[in-house]
């Protein structure tokens, strides 16, 4: 209950910044992407790379975080063969136990 309650407010306060920032830039601009191009709004257009730099970022993170996790899956084959390997060695009779 409480924690929802949080998230509504964090919600509530972005959204109220994101109104106070538009309030705060207006006028418009036009963006050319080279293959086409826009009238947009200051605020619309920050709104926009904002956006496609948090999308950046965690595009970044993704690949991280799988190559992360390969190399875990990796490591984890290679204990247990190990452990495997040691369980049978030390099944093994010593070969001077006279």
């Amino acid at each position: 209950m409480v924690r929802s309650f949080l998230w509504l407010l964090l919600l509530f306060v972005c959204l109220a910044l994101a109104v106070l920032f538009a309030a705060m830039n207006p006028g418009s601009i036009d963006l050319d992407l080279g293959f086409s191009a826009f009238h947009l709004q200051k605020s619309l257009a920050l709104t926009f790379a904002f956006a496609a730099g948090f999308a950046f970022g965690l595009l970044c993170l993704s690949l991280v975080l799988l190559r992360a996790s390969l190399e875990r899956r990796r490591l984890a084959k290679a204990l247990r063969l190990a452990e495997a390997e040691i369980h049978a060695l030390r099944s093994q009779p010593a070969p001077h136990a006279d």
